[in-house]
């Protein structure tokens, strides 16, 4: 008796579809891209500058060393660089989310003329470049006195209309039978918005503080122009500048950018279900 050659079958015990082995097929090589540059680069962090220079190029270090590190970071003063990194990331979070949390409430939960004109009017200013606006806002920021500041770094780009865009889908979905028996209940509008609807959005809060997080972490253009004093430069502005050195071996290059991209990484992986859960609920809607 011939057995049955085994095939491809999915959890639930049917053989998928031939268009969904092509998406998983896609995803994988998708996958792949993004996560091939990261390996290679912390690969690469650990060989030795002769390594890095030989042909053709290797994706394993033969002779691994951590001196790209060790010297890396000593030459590089990366504990101040990465305190400021994380004093202008954690408190530009901490705005946006609550300026971002407030437009959006307003724009789900009260009716008032002009309002949907006003949210497209907000999407609206996505699509406009930080190229376009870059000049106006550096000479408000610079008549205020917050150039060379972390200040300056903080402020302007805390109001997001993505935040706003993702917090309103979402908070669309609440109940309003909720917010109006806590108003039956004597519970003032800032009670009602700080104990109901911001435990209430959680998942769609980690969505916009993780993209701030990541947005405010890779920011270059703005902190380049607006911070010109090596002591309040973030990470992504000193390590271009620590490239910028002709005696820098790239090992040492690749071991700061790695250690920075950590705090992003394990950020994502301890928020990634609510992340999930915010996107896919605010898409619903």
């Amino acid at each position: 008796m011939s057995r049955r050659a085994p095939t491809w079958t999915s959890t639930s015990g049917r053989t998928p579809s031939t268009g969904a082995v092509l998406r998983t097929t896609v995803l994988i090589v998708g996958a792949i891209i993004v996560v091939a540059p990261l390996l290679w680069a912390g690969l690469s962090s650990f060989k030795g500058p002769a390594e890095l220079a030989a042909q053709p190029p290797t994706l394993y270090p033969h002779d691994p060393t951590a001196d790209g590190y060790t010297t890396g970071l000593a030459a590089f003063d990366f504990p101040r660089f990465l305190a400021n990194s994380v004093i202008v990331t954690a408190a530009a979070t901490a705005l946006t989310l609550l300026i971002n949390s407030l437009a959006a409430y307003a724009l789900a939960k009260y009716n008032f003329r002009g309002r949907n004109l006003l949210f497209l009017i907000t999407l609206a200013t996505i699509m406009i470049p930080l190229q376009v606006i870059l000049l106006p806002v550096y000479q408000v920021v610079s008549a205020l006195g917050l150039t060379n500041s972390l200040l300056g770094m903080i402020i302007p780009p805390a109001a997001t209309p993505t935040g706003v865009f993702l917090l309103r889908q979402y908070m669309l979905s609440l109940p309003d039978e909720t917010l109006e028996a806590a108003r039956i209940d004597g519970a003032g509008e800032f009670r009602i918005f700080w104990r109901i609807v911001l435990p209430l959005c959680r998942p769609a809060l980690a969505v916009v503080a993780i993209f701030s997080v990541i947005w405010r972490w890779n920011d270059f253009l703005w902190p380049l122009i607006v911070a010109q004093d090596e002591s309040v430069q973030t990470l992504p502005v000193a390590i271009a500048r620590f490239a910028g050195q002709q005696s820098i071996p790239f090992n040492q290059i690749l071991a700061v950018s790695v250690v920075s991209i950590v705090p992003v990484i394990v950020l994502f992986l301890v928020l990634q279900r609510q992340i999930i859960a915010g996107l896919v609920r605010g898409a619903v809607r």
